[in-house]
């Protein structure tokens, strides 16, 4: 026996053709699906690529949208804000409105109740004039007969009348034909005066300007005594200068002025309302 006999041998056994072409036939299978594989993946890894190139153009389109969007968005909610305080400012505006028109009719109310008033009264003291000019007018025609019987206005008018000549006559005709006529401040004929306006107008019958105001009035002649008058004579209420108040002596201890609103022009004694002083003019 020889002595390698139970070495085992170290060569490979032969193959043979068919597992070799085999093993060829596999191995190029592989080798083509790797290479389909690889293609494949090759396509596969180049897609991704294309995607996140058009990525950065997609976003930019989307957000301009989205910034479109977000303009029209805050244009609209603009709108609405603008639409929302014009809506209030004229409801304000209505409201002011009619509360202007309740407050013009309250007060168009208001002066149509007064100008009703002031109507009654100046129709009031339009008949309590008229009165007092009937009672004047019958007191000087007829008189109030005293114990005698004689008549006491009678006298009085015929004593002023005799008494008074020429421009002073004139004046005393003059301021009594006025009595009944309204008092009106500023007032200087024909039918309403003040206690100067009368004076003035009197006077002027006679062609003698005087000055407008009592004041002035007061001074415009000679200062003479109340116990001297005579008819024509200026009677002033207050100071020589700074009278407030003036009237015309007609004779009898009666004199005529435009005493004020309530009583107009009126012929009084001089016991009614005691003069101050007097100048004399003619």
């Amino acid at each position: 026996m020889s002595h390698t006999a139970h070495i085992r041998s170290h060569r490979k056994p032969r193959r043979s053709a068919s597992t070799i072409a085999m093993r060829a036939g596999v191995a190029g299978g592989v080798l083509s699906t790797l290479a389909v594989a690889g293609a494949s993946g090759s396509a596969n890894a180049a897609e991704p690529v294309t995607q996140t190139l058009e990525l950065p153009t997609l976003t930019a389109d989307l957000a301009a949208q989205i910034a479109q969007s977000a303009d029209v968005t805050q244009q609209a909610a603009a709108s609405y804000e603008l639409q929302a305080e014009r809506d209030a400012a004229a409801a304000q505006a209505a409201k002011k409105a009619e509360a202007d028109l309740a407050e013009a009719k309250k007060k168009a109310a208001a002066a149509k109740q007064q100008a009703a008033e002031a109507a009654r009264k100046a129709a009031a003291e339009r008949a309590s004039r008229s009165a007092e000019r009937a009672a004047l007018s019958a007191s000087v025609d007829t008189g109030s007969s005293d114990g005698s019987g004689s008549s006491v206005g009678s006298s009085s008018s015929s004593s002023s009348s005799s008494s008074a000549t020429g421009s002073a006559a004139a004046v005393v005709s003059f301021v009594q034909s006025q009595v009944g006529d309204a008092y009106v401040s500023g007032g200087t004929g024909p039918n309403s005066w003040d206690c100067s306006g009368l004076v003035q107008a009197a006077f002027k019958q006679v062609n003698i300007d005087l000055p407008r105001v009592s004041q002035a009035q007061s001074t415009a002649g000679t200062q003479v005594g109340l116990d001297n008058l005579q008819p024509g004579d200026i009677l002033y209420w207050g100071g020589a200068g700074s009278a407030y108040h003036v009237g015309v002596y007609v004779g009898d201890g009666m004199f005529v002025g435009a005493q004020n609103s309530s009583t107009g022009v009126v012929k009084a004694s001089l016991s009614y309302d005691p003069p101050s002083g007097a100048v004399r003019v003619l």
